[in-house]
C-alpha cells in the first residue's frame, strides 16, 4: 500500500511508521542538552572575535595624537629639506598633470606666454614626497607650494588628415587638422616650511 508524502510525515511525526527518517527544519530541531540554545553557534549567529567596544572619546583623542604626530614629522622634515625629489599634481589647460622637476609637458592649445618667459602654475591639486603626501580641498593653498615652468617652444602638431567617404555616392570631404601646441619645462616645485 502506497501512502501519500502527507501520510508519511504525519504517521513519522506520531511515531507510527519506523525505519523511515525524516528530515525537519532547523528552527523545529529540539535543543541540545550541550549548549542550551534552539540553533548552533556560528559564525552567522555570532561573530568569531571578541566583541570589542571603545568608548568614542578615547578613540577620537587617539586619533588626534596620532594626526598630531604625523603633522609634527612632516612639519620637520619639510623644515629640514630631508624629503627628497618632490612631485605635484597640477591642473593646467583642462587636464592635470602629474610633474616633477625638468619634467617636459606638451600642451595641445596655444599659451599667450612666449618663449622663455616663466609662468607659475597656480592650481595645485597635491605634493608628495617619497613619505608624504599632502592633498589639497581641491586645491592647496598658493603661499604652501609653488610650480614653476618656461615656456621651450611654441609650435603646430603634424597635419592629421580627416576623410569623409560614402562609396557609390560620389560623396568625400577631407579636412586637414593642425592643432597648436605648447611645451612647456617645469623648474622647480618649492615646499614653503611652514605647514600647520
Amino acid at each position: 500500500m502506497a501512502l501519500s508524502r502527507a501520510a508519511c510525515v504525519w504517521r513519522a511525526c506520531s511515531g507510527l511508521v519506523t525505519g523511515h527518517r525524516l528530515l525537519l527544519p532547523a528552527a523545529a530541531r529540539t535543543q541540545s542538552s550541550v549548549s542550551g540554545q534552539l540553533l548552533p553557534r556560528t559564525s552567522l549567529s555570532s561573530p568569531p572575535w571578541p566583541e570589542l567596544l571603545v568608548p568614542l572619546e578615547e578613540e577620537e583623542s587617539r586619533l588626534e595624537e596620532q594626526h598630531a604626530a604625523v603633522v609634527s614629522t612632516v612639519n620637520r622634515r619639510i623644515l629640514q629639506r630631508d624629503f627628497g625629489r618632490l612631485f605635484a599634481v597640477v591642473h593646467f589647460s583642462g587636464r592635470q598633470w602629474k610633474v616633477t622637476a625638468e619634467d617636459l609637458v606638451l600642451l595641445e592649445n596655444r599659451l599667450e606666454a612666449q618663449c622663455g618667459e616663466r609662468i607659475r602654475m597656480e592650481k595645485v591639486l597635491l605634493v608628495g614626497a617619497e613619505d608624504f603626501t599632502l592633498l589639497g580641498r581641491p586645491l592647496l593653498d598658493r603661499d604652501l607650494v609653488r610650480v614653476e615652468a618656461t615656456v621651450i617652444e611654441r609650435t603646430e602638431s603634424w597635419p592629421k588628415v580627416h576623410m569623409r567617404f560614402w562609396k557609390r555616392h560620389r560623396f568625400q570631404r577631407k579636412r586637414i587638422i593642425i592643432q597648436p601646441q605648447t611645451v612647456l619645462r617645469i623648474n622647480s616645485i618649492q615646499l614653503n616650511p611652514a605647514l600647520t
